[in-house]
């Protein structure tokens, strides 16, 4: 850590308070310098080194650009955006400490003594030990797992030993202590016991619509700092923070050889002022890498060029570890890496060095053997485990594979399945490094000096598997066990991640889901109108679409993008059916959009791309496209013909999620399946098929042509892979993304660290949250008289909260920007718009498949305004309450808030005025983000819902809590009552002392700045 101080004042800079017991001190106004320190102090992360980010020109080290581990460095192009922090200072003025960050305005001499008094009592100096290099010399040091000689250690799962080693190398006896070591230690029985540990992430992973929310917030809390007259430059990240611009490129133009190039200018058109601010953020705030538009989606680029698997910060070797604003973090899982999705306003407060709190989970081991049957693709066997995760019940927990089926996965395959652990409920699918982890860093570029660190350090930590020799018995919380060989073809939908249905049944299951009364498995379509047929005219021919006609086939997603034995078995599938003579029909809309440009590079030296571009996918854009919604809309002729005919339209892709109006607002019907099955399904034109029995088409011979007939053997495409995937495509790929591109490098942004707000802007505003705020907290508060502004059932998503997709031309957020100039086709997403709080508020609830049971089965963004009776739009029935100053809660079913790890989720009901959701139970980091902003999360008992207590959502609702944050428990038992007499009892989901502490405050950015404040 590379530690200044400034010596004109005399104050010791802490790192604030993580857990209650410091409340008192932090509920206290104090008199704080009004003279900014000269520099900011560093964590215990690379940020001195030059290496890293060009955060401190502490060390100067010379590298190549592509690297990790080690000699890892960013990007040479991307690091000039990374604002260069002071001189290093002469050796009186610094120090390295492991635990917390020490700024100290006193004598130089008595610094150095403080500091080196601090080093030298570090609780686990005894096993710092050398890691020798195999050829002489060493790698650098480390903290040694096996040198506690504590025999508990070799029974925990290895990624439980992730948070060890992170809780040793940060003990400072302050922010990290020993009992926390001794928490994590002894697993085996605490973890039983819903004990609280910290947790300090090596670095923090952003995508664009959660980042521009995020560069706003810390713009805006630099003002707060400003206004409560202190230093606006102490609100800078700590960690290392990397933001990938993907979630904005929408499909506009499909099928056709210049789709990529009008899509990126669309793009562009539309987010100049948002890529403007992102680019102003880069050079404004430390630590803070961009990587442009058009370089890939974010976990992908993750995987093949930003994980480090062991970091080398100046001699000091720990493991990677990632937190993300976006809940597929967890793909990185699959190499090793300690990486999960969580809020954003969470994810600020760990880039401005508050350790995260958590609850030390319990871990599911998933044991793996056998090996996959001939023609079934890893998006097969992911979709078999997050239906068994789901069924097992893994919310909170990690999962951690295990067995010899392990050595028949690829790391690919491995990152498939920790991709969706959002799907199946876990924090993390975790596999621990092994050889075939190895042997895919080698592939994607690392060096072998790199490889050969990491092999070294994590077989000497105790971190490495090596499945040639005896394997240690490893304690589970609970335990699964697959057979790959059991794992058959299979698609999920047509609604959730998690209903599979099994190839060979898929005929069956849609023909019930027409049957089946409205729900996740049913469309309630009359048996008279199921054979219904829309006839239209598409560029003058004639065309015609049933129920299950597929109209969005795409390929998209890091889920299997980055999985070249899918990409190619996609395109052999394209490939035999161009040489049969089959033809995708041309109202279809078929896209690629390739998870880095190293697939592009792989599909053109097989020579299948064009196989592809002849049956309609052609690459559409470098970012997640269809899988987030960004669909772009269809032709009219084919939207006309759903939305007159009532027609249950469907889309097929490979994605990740298929909530119901995620996609597209007009395909009611969505299935996740391989990008081979994506090729298959848009060729037969419809999901109402059996592969098994009904002809795809009809080949240019006259001969029916069955799925068999296409369907590429796995010995094909390993060949194909084998010759075709090569290092230097990966290579030379993430060297020409640190070039950026034209429209990207022309953008010109202003110099100042303090964001001048445009009042004007309808993408960037400044956010409300701190406005008159001062430096005593508000305190707890319950809630009384509160009417219910919503009555939900089970499995709202954050996608049903606020929505990514495109904003309707009736709704409020409509109103807001049409009332400013901003033209319909101009109106982008409510993704792209994340950075206007004013927007993202109208767009709260504001999904078109809400179902809100005060509407009596109408399906809509609306409610019923109670004092009224009026049925308005949620936006305009919240405002009426605020208005009228009445509180308003929110009633909700089992996984309240599922879904991607959308802070606007929390934010939008906040300033809508919510403020408490009771629900039968929450998903993790949704229940996280609603505590971040201040917002109570309360639980029915078990066995109780608003059903069965007899609520309908027209009663009004109090909440006691005490006005005293010392009086309040985690996890206490709260009681509710109503106007109408009844009363039960929910568990309070304020799960820790430091979500009590956030409470306090009303939310945890306020208590960051705070904290800030007093340092």
């Amino acid at each position: 850590m590379c530690t200044h101080y400034h010596s004109s004042s005399s104050f010791l800079l802490l790192k604030g308070a993580s857990k209650l017991r410091f409340l008192s001190s932090l509920s206290r106004p104090s008199s704080v310098s009004k003279t900014p320190p000269s520099s900011v102090s560093f964590p215990n992360q690379n940020l001195q080194s030059s290496s890293f980010y060009s955060a401190l020109p502490c060390i100067r080290r010379s590298t190549a650009p592509w690297s990790h581990g080690t000699d890892w460095r960013s990007p040479p192009s991307l690091r000039v955006q990374a604002r260069v922090a002071a001189p290093r200072p002469p050796p009186s003025q610094r120090f390295t400490t492991m635990g917390m960050a020490i700024m100290i305005h006193t004598n130089a001499k008595d610094v150095d003594a403080l500091f080196l008094n601090s080093a030298s009592e570090h609780a686990f100096k005894g096993i710092l030990t050398s890691l020798p290099r195999p050829e002489g010399g060493e790698f650098g040091k480390f903290y040694s797992l096996p040198a506690l000689n504590d025999p508990r250690i070799d029974r925990l799962p290895y990624s439980i030993r992730i948070l060890l080693e992170s809780a040793i190398r940060n003990c400072d006896n302050f922010e990290v202590t020993k009992d926390d070591v001794e928490k994590i230690s002894d697993w085996e029985n605490t973890s039983l016991e819903q004990v609280e540990i910290p947790f300090k992430p090596a670095r923090v992973l952003l995508q664009d619509l959660t980042g521009v929310p995020a560069v706003v917030d810390l713009a805006s809390m630099r003002d707060a700092m400003k206004n409560l007259g202190n230093d606006p430059n102490k609100i800078n990240p700590l960690v290392p923070v990397d933001l990938v611009i993907d979630h904005s490129v929408q499909v506009d133009v499909a099928r056709s050889e210049n789709a990529l190039q009008e899509n990126m200018k669309f793009e562009f058109e539309r987010n100049k002022e948002r890529f403007a601010f992102l680019r102003w953020g880069s050079s404004a705030f430390r630590n803070m890498l961009v990587v442009p538009p058009g370089s890939g989606i974010v976990h992908q680029v993750n995987l093949e060029y930003l994980g480090r698997v062991v970091f080398n910060t100046n001699g000091l070797l720990y493991p990677d570890s990632v937190v993300g604003t976006d809940s597929h973090t967890t793909m990185i899982d699959g190499l090793g890496v300690a990486g999960w999705g969580v809020g954003g306003i969470e994810a600020e407060a760990a880039m401005l060095g508050q350790p995260m709190s958590m609850v030390l989970p319990g871990v599911v081991g998933f044991q793996l053997s056998g090996k996959l049957r001939d023609g079934v693709t890893a998006t097969d066997l992911v979709l078999t485990v997050t239906q068994m995760l789901r069924k097992h019940g893994v919310v909170g927990k990690f999962v951690e594979f295990y067995g010899e089926g392990m050595r028949e996965l690829s790391a690919a395959d491995r990152a498939t399945i920790a991709n969706m652990s959002p799907e199946y409920g876990a924090t993390m699918g975790f596999f621990p490094v092994d050889h075939v982890t190895l042997e895919y860093l080698k592939l994607t570029g690392r060096s072998e000096e790199t490889v050969s660190m990491i092999e070294t350090y994590l077989r000497a930590n105790k971190m490495f598997v090596d499945y040639n020799e005896p394997q240690q018995e490893r304690v589970y919380t609970s335990y699964l066990h697959l057979d790959l060989g059991d794992v058959e073809p299979c698609v999920s939908g047509p609604k959730r991640p998690h209903d599979r249905v099994p190839l060979k049944d898929m005929k069956a299951d849609w023909h019930a889901c027409l049957d089946n009364k409205l729900g996740f498995k049913g469309f309630g379509v009359p048996k008279e109108e199921q054979d219904k047929v829309a006839k239209f005219t598409f560029h003058g021919q004639p065309a015609e679409i049933k129920h299950g006609s597929v109209v969005i086939a795409a390929i998209t997603s890091c889920t299997n993008t980055s999985n070249p034995s899918v990409m190619l078995g996609a395109g052999l599938v394209a490939k035999k059916a161009c040489e049969l003579g089959l033809e995708v029909k041309p109202w279809i809309k078929t896209s690629l959009a390739p998870g880095s440009g190293a697939v592009t590079e792989y599909l053109l030296k097989s020579g299948l791309q064009k196989y592809l571009n002849q049956q309609g996918f052609h690459i559409v854009g470098y970012g997640c496209t269809t899988c987030i919604g960004n669909s772009g809309e269809l032709d009219a002729p084919v939207a006309s013909a759903i939305a007159e005919n009532d027609i249950i339209a469907a889309a097929v892709l490979s994605g990740n999620r298929n909530f119901e109006g995620r996609i597209h607002p007009l395909t009611r019907a969505n299935y996740l399946a391989s990008p081979p099955l994506v090729v298959a399904y848009a060729l037969a034109g419809t999901v109402d098929i059996d592969f098994d029995k009904e002809p795809i088409g009809t080949g240019r011979d006259g001969r029916s042509i069955y799925f068999k007939d296409i369907w590429p053997s796995n010995e094909e495409i390993a060949e194909v892979v084998q010759s075709n995937v090569l290092p230097d495509m990966f290579k030379s790929t993430y060297e020409a993304i640190t070039k950026g591109n034209p429209l990207w490098n022309q953008l010109t942004v202003p110099t100042s660290t303090l964001f001048s707000w445009d009042p004007t802007s309808t993408y960037i505003h400044e956010p409300p949250y701190f406005k008159n705020m001062t430096m005593d907290p508000p305190g707890p508060h319950g809630v009384e008289d509160a009417y219910c502004l919503l009555n939900f059932g089970d499995s709202i998503t954050t996608d049903h909260i606020s929505p990514a997709g495109s904003i309707h031309k009736d709704s409020p957020a409509a109103r807001y920007l049409l009332e400013r100039g901003v033209d319909y086709r101009d109106f982008n997403s409510y993704g792209s718009r994340r950075g206007n709080d004013e927007v993202m508020a109208r767009g709260t609830f504001a999904n078109i498949r809400l179902v809100n049971k005060l509407l009596n089965g109408e399906v809509g963004p609306k409610t019923i305004h109670i004092p009224t009776g009026e049925k308005l739009y949620v936006y305009d029935a919240a405002v009426s309450y605020k208005a009228a100053g009445h509180d308003t809660i929110v009633l909700a079913g089992a996984e309240y808030g599922s879904g991607s790890s959308r802070d606007w989720a929390a934010k939008g009901p906040m300033l809508l005025g919510v403020k408490a959701i009771i629900a039968k139970s929450f998903e993790r980091i949704h229940r996280s983000n609603l505590v971040g902003m201040g917002i109570i999360p309360l639980c029915f008992k078990s066995g109780q819902d608003a059903e069965t207590l007899g609520l309908t959502g027209y009663e009004r609702y109090n909440i006691d809590l005490p006005s005293n944050i010392g009086d309040i428990r985690p996890g206490q038992d709260v009681n509710v009552t109503t106007n109408t007499g009844k009363s039960f009892m929910c568990t309070l989901r304020f799960d820790t002392e430091v979500e009590l502490a956030y409470f306090d405050h009303g939310g945890i950015l306020p208590y960051v700045i705070r904290n800030l404040t007093k340092r």
